[in-house]
């Protein structure tokens, strides 16, 4: 997504980290050097800001598909599908053992 493949502040590797990070951007949970510094990413890569536009988008329209919209066995797959994985620790995170990296909650169905 660079613009300028000279330019050490707009690389493939940040813009990798800009797609990595950007769920966590649009939820708000990013420190505040982070926002920071992805924010000024955004304003020197075009790619990168028009693919966060997009995400913004996408979940603008699909952001949210109601529960009850969904048949028992697409809910059942789903549950199969990522029951197994982990959310990355957050800041204030506390596991069994006082280490981050809580499993998110996984609705019965």
């Amino acid at each position: 997504m660079s613009d300028n493949d000279g330019d050490l502040r707009v690389d493939s590797t940040r813009c990798q980290q800009v797609v990595e990070l950007v769920t966590d951007y649009l939820e708000g949970a990013l420190e505040e050097v982070t926002r920071t510094e992805l924010e000024a990413h955004l304003r020197l890569c075009g790619g990168c800001d028009l693919y966060l536009a997009q995400m913004r988008r996408t979940i603008e329209l699909l952001g949210h598909v109601p529960l009850d919209t969904l048949s028992q066995q697409v809910q059942r797959e789903l549950v199969a599908a990522f029951g197994t994985i982990r959310a990355a620790p957050r800041e204030g995170d506390v596991g069994p053992e006082g280490e981050g990296g809580l499993a998110r909650p996984i609705p019965e169905v």
